[in-house]
């Protein structure tokens, strides 16, 4: 007895399995990348949350927004506030990039020696690479008001809400620097910008980029 196929219940049971695939498809493994842009109004952002929102808004736009994103930037307590520390902000880990490559396993190892942050890793959300020292222009100074344990410094931009007056601590995503030394090469702790405009920024070498790291 040969079987017969009602066609509309047989393009139901496709769309079924298709939603089924769907559901299982893997979610995008970005958990880590460079802004693309700063603030426009150097290292102004808000405060952090201004910041945070600049990473979840480009995230957003790169099809990343399923997961929460927050900048990685110290807050000092010199206004009177407690301080909020960069490695206390941004999850457990571990972090990749665009392209599926970690950076880092975990807090402590994206603050130490071991990690895997470079001008080739530290991807933008769309994929790029960040100018670094040699090209024109030079782009490298990230900030991040941080020590180089992820701790808070003092020069954070009246934390986050100067585009004038002050600086803030900036780290070099390509680690690379004037000479050989530690500091020169740090990715989040390097040196203090010479202020905290969009011009000044730029005169180190920076756009007032950021990182941005995924909590979940």
């Amino acid at each position: 007895m040969n079987a017969r196929f009602h066609l509309p219940a047989l393009l139901s049971i496709s769309l079924v399995a298709l939603a089924a695939c769907g559901s299982m498809a893997p979610k995008n493994p970005t958990t880590f990348f460079v802004t693309s842009t700063g603030s426009g109004k150097g290292a102004d952002f808000g405060g952090l949350a201004g910041a945070d929102k600049h990473c979840q808004s480009l995230a957003d736009a790169a099809g990343m927004g399923q997961r929460t994103w927050r900048a990685y930037l110290s807050t000092s307590a010199s206004s009177g506030g407690t301080a909020v520390n960069a490695r206390d902000r941004i999850g457990s880990g571990p972090w990749q990039n665009v392209k599926g490559e970690v950076i880092a396993t975990s807090v402590d190892d994206l603050h130490s020696a071991n990690n895997k942050l470079t001008k080739q890793t530290a991807l933008t959300e769309k994929g790029g690479v960040t100018n670094g020292r040699g090209d024109t222009p030079n782009l490298h100074d990230i900030l991040t008001g941080s020590l180089p344990d992820g701790r808070a410094a003092s020069a954070t931009c009246n934390n986050w809400t100067s585009s004038g007056e002050g600086s803030a601590i900036v780290g070099h995503h390509d680690r690379m620097g004037l000479n050989e030394s530690a500091e020169a090469k740090s990715w989040n702790s390097s040196h203090p910008s010479r202020g905290c405009s969009p011009d000044a920024l730029k005169a180190t070498g920076g756009a007032g980029l950021l990182y941005c790291f995924a909590i979940n």
